[in-house]
């Protein structure tokens, strides 16, 4: 992400909490490239009010001294509707997530021939033609945002997430008492469909009877625990940061993703919970994906599985259970 020439002065305005994760690495970056940085967003918990704080703000703040502004989570919600605002500043938008795509293709809100997934695809549009750069988080959504939505790729940078160094690093946690002589496999997530949660959970109930593999799930779990019928499975619902770091410490191997084989957005994007692993250094299966092989090649803290194959995960967690145990 690059500096505008000329320029020491940037405002920043995002839609999203102000400490989401992504919103947290893109101030340090600026702060590192901007003398001064103008931060428009909210801390709220609820969407709508946040949405509500930075619309009043962008209304009756002035931005003359400001020559480029950058917009965070969904600017969509931005830039379509205050570009009068910015005038002839340069408007650099984080494309995290595209409207059409998450609510038509992903989550399949939205039906496909509808007049509600026209409107979503020119909102869409309209954003990524109004921006004078424009952020993507994996060169595989680049591609697909350009080739959908007719946008020279010229215009794109990748920024790949990275996880809190202050809360993920790498550091030992003793086992939980039951799980002294287990292999201890790990899985958060908050089960959106792409995340292929449902092949997570066959590869579980295929090795019910590995009674020294132990699994910790934790996430949304509540419609989980009936579909489970292996009995050497915690459900967790959510942790907090730091335990969820310390959870992860404990664990022999984590499952990254995405699994879900149906869902094209799975395979261009990187699981977020893939840079946490990376980050403290814990051996992770990964989804056979474009967007994961950006980053990541197959070696002995990073494996690859088919999408949608709940046995070949299953095949997997067992193969590196043995060599682990060989290890030992």
């Amino acid at each position: 992400m690059k500096a505008a020439e000329n320029s020491s002065k940037i405002v920043f305005i995002t839609t999203k909490n102000i400490d989401y994760i992504r919103n947290v690495q893109e101030r340090k970056l600026l702060e590192q490239q901007y003398d001064e940085v103008l931060c428009i967003g909210s801390s709220s918990s609820n969407y709508l009010k946040r949405v509500l704080f930075v619309f009043w703000k962008l209304l009756f703040t002035s931005l003359r001294s400001y020559n480029t502004v950058f917009i965070g989570f969904a600017p969509q919600l931005v830039l379509p509707f205050w570009k009068w605002r910015f005038g002839k500043k340069q408007v650099i938008i984080d494309f995290f997530i595209s409207v059409y795509d998450t609510m038509v293709c992903d989550r399949k809100r939205i039906s496909p021939k509808s007049i509600v997934s026209g409107l979503v695809h020119k909102l869409d549009e309209i954003t990524l033609r109004w921006a004078d750069v424009i952020i993507g988080d994996t060169k595989a959504h680049v591609k697909y945002f350009s080739e959908e939505f007719h946008i020279p790729e010229h215009k794109f940078q990748v920024l790949y997430l990275e996880a809190d160094k202050d809360i993920y690093y790498s550091h030992a946690v003793p086992k939980r008492e039951e799980w002294r002589d287990a292999f201890v496999v790990l899985y958060f997530g908050s089960v959106l469909p792409l995340q292929g949660v449902p092949v997570v959970i066959e590869a579980i109930n295929i090795l019910k009877d590995q009674s020294d593999i132990a699994f910790w799930v934790i996430g949304p779990t509540g419609k989980l625990s009936e579909e489970i019928c292996n009995p050497h499975v915690r459900l967790d619902a959510w942790l907090s940061q730091q335990e969820l770091s310390d959870a992860i410490a404990m664990a022999d191997l984590c499952l990254a993703g995405h699994f879900n084989a149906s869902i094209d957005k799975a395979d261009r994007t990187i699981p977020g919970k893939a840079y946490i692993y990376e980050q403290m250094k814990k051996p992770m299966i990964l989804g056979d994906t474009t967007a994961n092989h950006e980053l990541f090649n197959e070696d002995a803290g990073h494996f690859f599985v088919e999408r949608g194959n709940a046995v070949k995960l299953a095949e997997k967690i067992m193969q590196i259970k043995a060599v682990e145990s060989a290890h030992l």
